[in-house]
């Protein structure tokens, strides 16, 4: 265990943390949880850089943060869907569930034909992800109705739109190996 592994182990352990505060009856829940989110987005970043600054990348680590990412974000939008109560929230949130859902799966069924660089993270997902996550925050941290909220919700759209559009391209790049022509 190195230190970007334990990085990415504490993500894990956040969660639960995450999910009692934010249920917690006091005030200061919306903040909280907004705040746990966040760090887990910081230590998402930090883990990644470390490992590749201190060459302290490992297979583990390589497995257990997509992994981190994806639990954190779609607990966190269930949550939000939750509370939310709507149809307008819940859209979005599936879309972006149902995409890493996609993902994952074609990132694992590529891998194992040995084209897995065919499906790697691209640039628009790094903007899918930093959109998804500022929305994520701003919708933990304001409560529904307020402005703050409205502008989390409109980026969460843009998160959606964007995450369809990743996922699109990602598709597009595995077809070849989705559907071969016959004979070849």
């Amino acid at each position: 265990m190195n230190l970007p592994n334990i990085l990415t182990v504490s993500r894990i352990v956040m969660i639960p943390v995450f999910v009692v505060i934010f249920y917690l009856p006091f005030e200061w829940h919306f903040l909280t949880s907004a705040a746990i989110f966040a760090l887990a987005g910081a230590t998402d970043w930090l883990d990644g850089y470390l490992a590749r600054r201190l060459n302290q990348s490992t297979p583990f680590g390589a497995f257990l943060d997509p992994v981190a990412d994806k639990l954190m974000v779609a607990i966190a939008l269930t949550v939000l869907v939750d509370e939310h109560h709507s149809m307008l929230m819940t859209i979005p949130a599936s879309i972006i569930i149902g995409r890493e859902i996609v993902i994952s799966a074609l990132r694992e069924w590529m891998a194992e034909m040995g084209k897995r660089a065919s499906v790697a993270v691209s640039y628009i997902g790094k903007i899918k992800t930093t959109a998804q996550m500022v929305s994520i925050i701003m919708l933990l941290a304001f409560p529904i109705g307020t402005v703050g909220a409205i502008l989390g919700k409109v980026l969460l759209y843009v998160a959606a739109i964007l995450t369809l559009w990743s996922m699109y391209l990602y598709l597009k790049a595995a077809w070849p190996d989705l559907f071969p022509k016959a004979g070849e």
